[in-house]
């Protein structure tokens, strides 16, 4: 089958790739001629494991290529997909939908024949009637149906997710689009995925409800963890405890500094707008956004009472400046925070991630980065561990107190053993971990 995958970012890139793995021919498409230059070099505009390989591999059989035309592509295609960004709008917190409505006077101008024009982007309930009044102004006679097919893609891990899902999401009104769309993921079919098909309006909300929900998740465990600090309880062992119920589970039950990245902070701002446009509360959910924004600035604080409640003049080692390992994603990271309370408490920064540098230096000003996370560490009064990297699982420890000038660590991701760090001689701070926990390490 021909599918024509409008924006080559994050989700189109993937979903295209992946779709030419099944054996489909895919063109991706995107009005940015220097991406697509760059992406039929082979370059990635993004950084995701084994996405590289996968390009390369299905672009030399002839399955994948890369076009600014979208007249080009969608003329010959069954399905055309819309993966193209939608931001929290700058101002109000509505996601901003004008690339989805872009893109959708543009198909209307291009498609040939029946067409299913799939929306993959996040988009608030109602989308895809918009969508589908658009293009039917724009071409009246036009033979097409408008699909929802939510993606949910982790980074860092995007390409498993996607040919093994937990489950594929489809909203469809038109029984020729549900045979489409049959079609198009008939490989997963085989491997038996479970599919969920939807109306289309539920389908664009049960993406928001997903992922409100692991939001407020991970927001619970760090409310938890606080309490465990106050009582002198482990937060980890209480995550254990409650993640063995499996009406619980243990996923995003992990207490850090809060969460960041391109999808459960715009997500949950676009659920609350939309609420409130319906009349509807989700109070539960305005209060994680509340919660979380102090987390990730609280966590400054907790490195400046690490160090003795003054970082005026030191120098503190940040490893970690993306949101999560395995990804460049610096959207709404919690390193951004920490590091500008770090900044206006007059502390000297000294960074190092394995992959978020590039984009941090444009992000964040008057930082030291080094290449390796000791030479980050070199004099330092503190390190603090904000993303949770391999590279940062096994550390020298030795060498790590050598070169700090104090051996204190602030360990926002509980990767190391409190008793450990204490008998190398750190001072040593996790999440979670109460004072008799501490003591017990001691």
């Amino acid at each position: 089958m021909h599918i024509a995958m409008i924006g080559s970012g994050y989700v189109g890139l993937v979903s295209g790739a992946c779709f030419a793995d099944f054996g489909h021919i895919v063109t991706c498409v995107d009005n940015d001629e220097a991406k697509i230059k760059a992406l039929q070099a082979g370059k990635m505009p993004i950084y995701e494991p084994g996405l590289p390989e996968l390009v390369a591999a299905n672009t030399s059989q002839g399955r994948l290529s890369f076009t600014t035309s979208l007249k080009q592509a969608a003329t010959s295609s069954q399905a055309i997909f819309i993966a193209v960004g939608t931001p929290s709008r700058r101002g109000d917190g509505y996601a901003d939908l004008s690339y989805v409505y872009e893109a959708a006077r543009a198909i209307a101008y291009s498609i040939t024949g029946f067409a299913v024009v799939v929306t993959k982007s996040t988009v608030p309930v109602g989308t895809g009637d918009e969508v589908e009044r658009i293009i039917r102004e724009a071409h009246p006679d036009a033979d097409f149906a408008v699909v929802s097919n939510p993606e949910f893609l982790r980074e860092g891990a995007a390409i498993g997710d996607f040919k093994r899902p937990d489950r594929i999401v489809i909203g469809v009104e038109d029984h020729r689009a549900e045979t489409v769309m049959r079609e198009i993921y008939r490989p997963l079919f085989l491997n038996e995925a479970p599919f969920t098909f939807m109306g289309r309006r539920t389908a664009e909300l049960t993406k928001y409800a997903a992922n409100a929900f692991l939001a407020t998740k991970i927001t619970f465990i760090n409310e938890i963890a606080d309490l465990c600090e106050r009582t002198g309880a482990n937060v980890q062992d209480v995550a254990r405890g409650i993640g063995l119920d499996k009406r619980i589970g243990a996923k995003f039950l992990h207490p850090g500094p809060g969460y960041g990245g391109s999808c459960f902070p715009k997500d949950t701002q676009a659920l609350i707008k939309t609420a409130h446009d319906y009349g509807a509360a989700v109070r539960i959910v305005e209060e994680v956004v509340r919660i979380n924004d102090q987390r990730k600035r609280a966590m400054g604080r907790k490195v400046i009472t690490a160090c003795g409640g003054e970082v005026r003049g030191k120098t503190i080692a940040i490893l970690g400046l993306t949101f999560k390992p395995n990804t460049d994603d610096m959207r709404d990271s919690p390193a951004i925070s920490i590091i500008t309370a770090l900044k206006d408490a007059g502390a000297r920064i000294n960074a190092y991630d394995p992959e978020g540098m590039e984009q941090a230096r444009s992000m964040l000003d008057d930082l030291a980065f080094f290449h390796d996370p000791y030479s980050c560490c070199e004099m330092a009064e503190a390190l603090v561990l904000v993303t949770e990297w391999d590279a940062f699982r096994a550390l020298d420890l030795d060498r790590i107190k050598s070169a700090l000038a104090a051996p204190i660590m602030v360990d926002l991701r509980n990767i190391y053993e409190p008793e450990e760090m204490a008998q190398r001689g750190f001072k040593y701070t996790g999440i979670g971990l109460g004072a008799n926990q501490r003591a017990k390490s001691l």
